[in-house]
């Protein structure tokens, strides 16, 4: 017996365990998060849920060490303009809502803070009902990303995109689109300014995926789609035979951030 082999395959194996560390925890980088939407029905009930969300929420969440909560409404020329506000929360965790959740009951400045909100009679409540979505991130894109753009926050566009599939498998393959496809890759190249690339673990619209692009101004948002679409990437990809008809239904969101949104 070669006396070699002993510590060779020892070697092996601590290799192989380096290397398996290694990709458990770049798989444990990718981010979940949540996508609160409120229904709305009058302006008091927007300013009610302004005050809460910018008075008790997200400095609650602040101090459980989530920095990055972005609060979002359609914009003006929209047709749920008035009638929607998105709240887009950084997870951990599948379960993290959860674990949010104990802390806010925990929280007693949270608690003084939001309670017109959470003490809010039932014939003066502050929305009509809301949607929680939760998504987990691409592994092209594992962690949010801050928005590099000028200019005031009421001009920006951001565009939040659902892309739904015919069943899981073109679903899937439209999420191999953007991941090894390279079209997380072209929106970059482009600086199309991506918030998060997330596949929608639980909702209303599933099997669907979902993305935030933002621009300074509507002008901004034409010329870089205008880009995407000439691009020889696009190209490409559009003709490739493996990614047709991936995509039934593509329904987009045009927002704007609050002026104390994190995002």
């Amino acid at each position: 017996m070669n006396n070699h082999q002993p510590v060779l395959k020892s070697f092996m194996l601590s290799l192989l365990f380096v290397l398996g560390t290694v990709v458990f925890a770049q798989a444990a980088k990718r981010e979940f998060y949540e996508i609160k939407i409120y229904t709305i029905s009058s302006s008091a009930q927007e300013q009610a849920l302004d005050a809460y969300l910018k008075d008790a929420y997200i400095p609650a969440l602040h101090r459980q060490g989530i920095k990055t909560i972005g609060v979002f409404k359609p914009r003006s020329a929209t047709d749920d303009a008035g009638k929607k506000v998105y709240v887009l929360t950084p997870l951990k965790s599948q379960n993290h809502v959860l674990t949010i959740t104990k802390k806010l009951d925990a929280d007693a400045v949270y608690q003084q803070a939001g309670n017109a909100y959470i003490n809010a009679k039932f014939d003066n409540k502050p929305y009509d009902r809301f949607e929680s979505i939760i998504l987990l991130a691409f592994s092209e894109a594992p962690q949010l990303m801050l928005p590099n753009l000028n200019g005031p926050k009421s001009d920006r566009i951001y565009e939040l995109r659902s892309y739904e599939g015919p069943t899981e498998k073109y679903y899937l393959n439209k999420v191999k689109m953007f991941n090894t496809g390279g079209e997380v890759a072209l929106f970059k190249r482009l600086n199309f300014n991506a918030v998060f690339y997330g596949e929608v673990i639980t909702g209303s619209h599933m099997p669907n995926l979902m993305y935030m692009t933002t621009f300074v101004n509507q002008a901004d948002r034409d010329a870089h789609w205008k880009a995407f679409v000439d691009s020889p990437e696009w190209k490409v990809l559009i003709a490739d035979e493996q990614y047709k008809n991936n995509t039934s239904k593509n329904t987009q969101y045009f927002l704007y951030p609050t002026e104390y949104s994190d995002i």
